[in-house]
């Protein structure tokens, strides 16, 4: 085994490659996520047509019914009895009209079904139920 003194003239004829090689890997691994990305669109020559008709605004209304049975048309308390002719009145506005119903957890099934009802009776179709995550 021979003792090797470098001496304070001589070159360092090693190379450190860790730095290197964390490059390169790093390199590799943006390479591999963006490959999929890029390759996700597909060329397509897409066919020409005239111009359409703007679909129609929608308008989404808040209806509201609190444990005591009240209800609410965007946080604006109205009386039941009026509750059809305000959301015909509404939907005779001219645009497309979807409701929005929440309901207290603590109110009567029969009231919800009433409101319900009346919606439906006032022509609007759109009517999606509002809940909050568990």
């Amino acid at each position: 085994m021979a003792l090797h003194i470098a001496s304070k003239q001589s070159a360092m004829s090693e190379i450190n490659v860790t730095p290197l090689v964390d490059v390169m890997l790093v390199l590799l691994i943006v390479f591999i996520v963006t490959a999929p990305l890029l390759m996700q669109a597909v060329p397509v020559d897409l066919p020409k047509t005239a111009q359409v008709a703007p679909l129609k605004k929608t308008r989404t209304v808040q209806l509201s019914v609190d444990a005591q049975g009240t209800v609410h048309i965007d946080a604006r308390t109205i009386h039941f009895d009026a509750l059809e002719r305000e959301l015909s009145a509404l939907r005779e506005s001219g645009e497309d009209l979807s409701v929005q119903l929440h309901a207290d957890e603590n109110v009567r099934y029969g009231r919800v079904a009433q409101v319900m009802a009346a919606v439906n009776r006032a022509g609007i179709t759109k009517l999606g139920f509002v809940t909050v995550q568990e």
